[in-house]
């Protein structure tokens, strides 16, 4: 599984680390460059405006991020620990927003954000994404895993919610709020369709959006386009790389810290 997950983006990093005068096309071709470079990065990074493009998906990404964190964080913490009328109907809405696919809601998603003046605007891209609907029911999943007896004994004490979602929730949760986290990094970084229709000036464009030309502008000259692949792969690893501590942390403990 290893081998079949890994080994395309292997192949993309060597595509791009070959020279021109290396053939990429031969009968027998070699996983390991012969004169490695990083050529290819450098004509990418002169030909289109890549780390500009990589700077406005970083922004949309920490929209995303710092959205989906803290309100999937408050939302999950209210469905799982808060008593109050109507807890049952709002679960239920947030099941069905989950049955709906992303066509069916895109162009009121759209409507909605022209409607608000945010059209052609990276707000404009992460507000939709900004609170997934799947990431609060995860983080209400992790909140009802805390035993009972903790939270009534922080009531006991006289402990507010907010108090209690500070001292006793958050400390547990580590490890599903860095898989949110991931996957809502993930989602805004490798989302194409929505930046796509919202935005038209190129200067706001993600790269998602910016590396659709690479096809066209290098299309005879594919260790071009791994190169832009690669740029556009690297922030993902590094998220993971970061967080994966805090990650299986989270599943071995299940989510519990004793």
């Amino acid at each position: 599984m290893l081998v079949i997950t890994v080994s395309p983006f292997l192949w993309q990093l060597s595509t791009s680390l070959k020279s021109i005068q290396e053939d990429i096309y031969t009968g027998t071709p070699s996983f390991w460059p012969e004169r490695p470079t990083l050529s290819n990065y450098a004509e990418v990074a002169e030909t289109i405006p890549v780390w500009s493009y990589a700077v406005n998906s970083l922004i949309v990404a920490a929209i995303v991020v710092a959205g989906n964190a803290a309100g999937a964080t408050l939302a999950g913490f209210a469905l799982a620990k808060l008593r109050f009328r109507g807890v049952k109907l709002l679960l239920g809405l947030f099941l069905a927003t989950l049955v709906l696919p992303v066509e069916v809601t895109i162009i009121s998603q759209y409507v909605t954000v022209r409607s608000l003046g945010l059209a052609d605007t990276l707000l404009g891209v992460a507000l939709p994404g900004a609170i997934g609907m799947l990431n609060v029911l995860l983080m209400r999943t992790a909140f009802q895993a805390i035993p009972p007896e903790m939270d009534e004994a922080a009531i006991i004490d006289g402990a507010t919610a907010w108090q209690r979602l500070r001292h006793v929730g958050l400390p547990n949760v580590r490890g599903m709020l860095s898989v949110v986290t991931i996957f809502a990094f993930i989602g805004a970084w490798d989302d194409f369709l929505w930046p796509l229709i919202v935005l038209t000036d190129p200067d706001n464009y993600t790269l998602t959006v910016g590396l659709q030309y690479l096809n066209g502008t290098f299309s005879a000259n594919p260790r071009l386009i791994a190169a832009g692949t690669m740029i556009s792969f690297l922030p993902i690893v590094i998220v993971f790389a970061v967080l994966q501590r805090f990650f299986f942390k989270g599943v071995e403990e299940g989510a519990i810290k004793g």
